[in-house]
């Protein structure tokens, strides 16, 4: 538990690490707040970096999430433009990339992820990837010229967007997935089969069902032998949490920082964001999230279990939220699918691409996915909040 005229250290500079901070002041704590950050910029929104700011529809002062009048109101110590090096666990002390070393009384875990990059032995190290503002510029500007050849390996989310942003931009677009169907982990074969022909439908070249051998200067050969002329190449094959700072500290690091279901890795120590694998008591198990809502919501909870101290926080519960806009359709999620879930849909059809559907397992509701419907969709929270069944939710559907 943290007190007055203490010092909370919060290590990362993005969305969960602003939430945390917004959220300790808005509850009162008026000690000293550190907010360590990588970037040299003040705390911006990465989603638009795939989709608006990529096509140029944006500039720097709307991906901000906050204006510099606001930041500065909070009193915050700011070091930006540093990383953390180094965590003392047992000392309650931070190290720093310059040297410096920051004692604290609480610390937020909030450093999140990075890309993972293809085998050395596929790689020029010319490729593309996108996580900054400057991985953004830099893929727009590569990419300015209508007819560019690009090839996205990977067809993830940001995948995904990329490929609808830069399609729409002029860009000759093909991408490549190991899997037998985009996002078939996240959403299933035949979810995953409607992402796909979204893509189809724009002209997008989709090659799924096989890797990269390797990427050369002009093409990117695959794994089928088959060679892919390429101006451009972007991989997005998803993300590491960036933890190796943490290595030697203490905490249990396990695909991400494990801590409890009040997201405590330690008693002084909390997690948010993409790094954070905490054990979920609705899931009756861990779970680590990547998307955009849950490091909002995380950076705010892990702040307020903080606040308290390990022995009163409350238990992290959420109902998962993502969303992704591709051409001219928001894809949204709720809950906790898995591929082999039973789905249905109850709204609208996959061929128009404006549909809802539902997963179930083990006779619950796990999980609610829509295309171009979102008030419809936002109907099955409640439902999943509430662990209803399968049938349950099938028949809200029917009456409604």
């Amino acid at each position: 538990m943290v007190f007055e005229g203490s010092t909370v250290v919060v290590v990362g500079a993005s969305l969960a690490g602003l939430r945390a901070v917004e959220t300790l002041r808005a509850e009162s704590y008026t000690g000293r707040i550190v907010l360590i950050g990588a970037e040299h910029h003040l705390p911006y929104d990465r989603p638009p970096l795939s989709k608006q700011f990529l096509a140029g529809a944006w500039d720097l002062d709307r991906v901000q999430l906050r204006v510099p009048e606001k930041i500065e109101a909070l009193g915050l110590e700011m070091r930006m433009g540093h990383s953390a090096t180094a965590l003392d666990v047992e000392g309650h002390r931070v190290e720093m990339d310059d040297g410096t070393k920051i004692d604290f009384d609480g610390l937020v875990v909030a450093t999140g992820s990075h890309p993972r990059l293809l085998p050395e032995t596929a790689t020029t190290g010319t490729e593309h990837v996108l996580r900054t503002l400057e991985d953004s510029i830099a893929l727009r500007e590569a990419t300015k010229v209508p007819g560019t050849r690009l090839v996205v390996v990977g067809a993830g989310f940001v995948g995904a967007e990329v490929a609808a942003t830069c399609k729409e931009r002029g860009v000759n677009v093909s991408v490549v997935e190991a899997l037998p169907v985009p996002l078939e982990r996240a959403l299933g074969d035949e979810m995953g089969a409607a992402c796909a022909a979204l893509h189809t439908d724009h002209g997008v070249d989709l090659r799924t069902g096989v890797g990269v051998a390797r990427v050369g200067a002009d093409r990117v050969e695959l794994e089928d032998g088959t060679q892919m002329a390429a101006d451009v190449v972007l991989v997005a094959i998803g993300v590491v949490p960036t933890t190796g700072w943490l290595d030697g500290s203490g905490l249990e690091v396990r695909d991400g920082v494990v801590a409890d279901s009040t997201l405590h890795a330690a008693d002084d120590i909390v997690v948010a964001g993409d790094l954070a694998r905490w054990f979920d008591e609705g899931l009756g198990g861990e779970v680590r999230i990547e998307h955009w809502t849950n490091a909002s919501e995380q950076g705010i909870a892990s702040a307020r279990s903080l606040l308290a101290g390990r022995a009163e926080a409350r238990a992290y519960v959420p109902v998962p939220y993502f969303w992704s806009d591709q051409y001219d359709v928001k894809i949204q999620m709720l809950g906790h699918p898995r591929p082999q879930d039973d789905v249905v849909v109850v709204e609208g059809s996959i061929a128009e691409r404006r549909f809802v559907a539902l997963y179930g397992r083990d006779g619950l509701l796990t999980g609610a996915l829509a295309f171009s419907r979102p008030r419809q969709l936002m109907g099955y929270r409640q439902l999943l909040e509430n662990r209803a069944s399968f049938d349950e939710a099938l028949a809200v559907t029917r009456s409604s």
